[in-house]
């Protein structure tokens, strides 16, 4: 019949430990799912690119859409700016982390990306959290335990229409904008 683990040698008996031990480790329930993402250390960002300002009749073109202003850079930056003079670039932040987040190949850096997004913009007392309702918090919570370049899609999606609704028409009619299509 069966001799029970005295019959086992040690070095069994010592790796069954360590795998035990292991085991463990990794059945303990994390206290946020965002603790599943393991952080990685985050390369120097690029200097900026010298921004060209747009014709008048190019930054006329703005107030067709949104899109019009976030694709193109001098307006982007501009648009950010509005933003900050109004406290509110944590939108923008975000936006764009998120484009940056879908570019994003390596699985290593979109955990670190992912993580970092939601610690300073989705998680509730983060630094720059934005204003999204709690169930698009839930669904983005749940969206980085298997990690897409869709992960941030709906918050993004929801700060999106929150500019284009709110800051947007202020935006275009601001002093910074008014001097650019002069």
């Amino acid at each position: 019949m069966c001799k029970g683990l005295a019959a086992l040698p040690q070095t069994c008996l010592e790796r069954a430990k360590e795998i035990k031990t292991k085991l463990g480790t990794l059945l303990q329930k994390p206290e946020n799912a965002i603790d599943l993402i393991i952080p990685y250390p985050e390369k120097p960002e690029k200097k900026p690119e010298k921004l060209q300002k747009p014709t008048p009749e190019e930054a006329s073109q703005w107030r067709e859409s949104l899109d019009r202003v976030l694709n193109n850079s001098y307006g982007l930056a501009t648009f950010r700016n509005f933003l900050r003079s109004e406290f509110s670039d944590e939108n923008i932040e975000f936006w764009e982390a998120c484009e940056d987040f879908k570019k994003t190949k390596s699985p290593l850096k979109m955990g670190t990306k992912a993580k970092k997004i939601y610690e300073d913009f989705i998680q509730t007392g983060g630094p720059k959290e934005v204003n999204i309702d709690h169930f698009t918090k839930e669904v983005t919570l749940r969206n980085l335990v298997e990690l897409s370049p869709a992960t941030f899609d709906l918050a993004q999606s929801r700060i999106y229409t929150l500019m284009e609704k709110d800051s947007f028409g202020r935006f275009l009619r601001s002093e910074q904008y008014q001097e650019l299509i002069k």
